[in-house]
């Protein structure tokens, strides 16, 4: 028993040092003094959570998730084991699946899943040329697969480029004729490029899938208010307020698109309430 208390003093030591060091911004360091703090003392639940901060600071994201896991197995019960597993998942979660997914594609380059699952992830990271590249990956490896066409066409809509998007929405309603979402993505692009007669066309088909849908009955009512449709456009912005009053008026606040009814007594009873 006193070998093991030495060991474990001995490892506490090391931990200690290797704290040090990953303040001072040595991590390489510091890693081989965690390490050694565990091979002394394998059940040392803190070096484990040590290490796991340093190799998550060296981006070296898949043994970071393994030695927090180490350090929960090792103390189920602590609320701090687990608090810290949680910011790591929360902080780096789409970091580490990005990797993962680059990994995937490494071994296997034709994986269209891959490529589509990568292109999400860089997109709710911020990386819009990089998501670019992968969706349009998977539209090429899957010609077929209408979800990455028009997950592609979003990202190209977010950045303005809605002729591009049109193309490939055209080929997902025909791929998917009963995709909703891919309907009410093509009647917006042809709204925002002035084909009033194809957006209406998208949009009434979309209507036909969920006649109740929020964001399809605002977007139509502004296309008809452009289109100098009142009644019509009246209609529809009733639809809408019938689901979510409260934030169909707070868009109507700061519409551009419903300029040409602000004299309408009927516009400004919906538009107030």
């Amino acid at each position: 028993m006193p070998q093991d208390k030495d060991r474990a003093a001995l490892s506490d030591q090391h931990n200690a040092r290797g704290i040090e060091l990953a303040d001072r911004g040595w991590l390489d360091e510091a890693v081989k003094e965690f390490e050694r703090a565990i091979q002394l003392d394998p059940d040392s639940a803190h070096a484990h959570d040590n290490l796991a901060t340093v190799f998550a600071e060296q981006r070296r994201w898949r043994e970071a998730l393994a030695e927090y896991l180490a350090a929960l197995r090792l103390e189920p019960d602590s609320a701090t084991a687990h608090y810290n597993l949680a910011s790591f998942l929360a902080g780096h979660g789409a970091e580490v699946a990005v990797a993962e997914y680059r990994e995937a594609l490494a071994l296997e380059p034709a994986y269209p899943d891959a490529q589509l699952n990568l292109g999400l992830t860089l997109a709710d990271l911020g990386q819009p040329a990089e998501a670019r590249a992968a969706l349009a990956a998977a539209v090429e490896q899957a010609p077929a697969d209408a979800v990455a066409r028009q997950e592609l066409a979003a990202l190209l809509m977010d950045e303005g480029d809605h002729r591009a998007a049109i193309g490939l929405l055209k080929e997902a309603v025909r791929l998917e004729p009963g995709s909703f979402e891919a309907h009410l993505d093509l009647g917006i692009c042809y709204a925002q490029k002035g084909f009033y007669a194809e957006a209406e066309r998208a949009y009434l088909r979309a209507r036909e899938l969920s006649p109740d849908d929020l964001l399809l009955n605002y977007n139509l009512a502004a296309l008809l208010a452009l289109w100098g449709r009142p009644a019509e456009s009246l209609e529809a912005l009733r639809r809408a307020l019938a689901v979510d009053p409260a934030k169909v008026r707070a868009w109507l606040e700061s519409d551009p698109m419903f300029r040409s009814l602000e004299a309408d007594e009927g516009y400004q009873a919906l538009a107030r309430g």
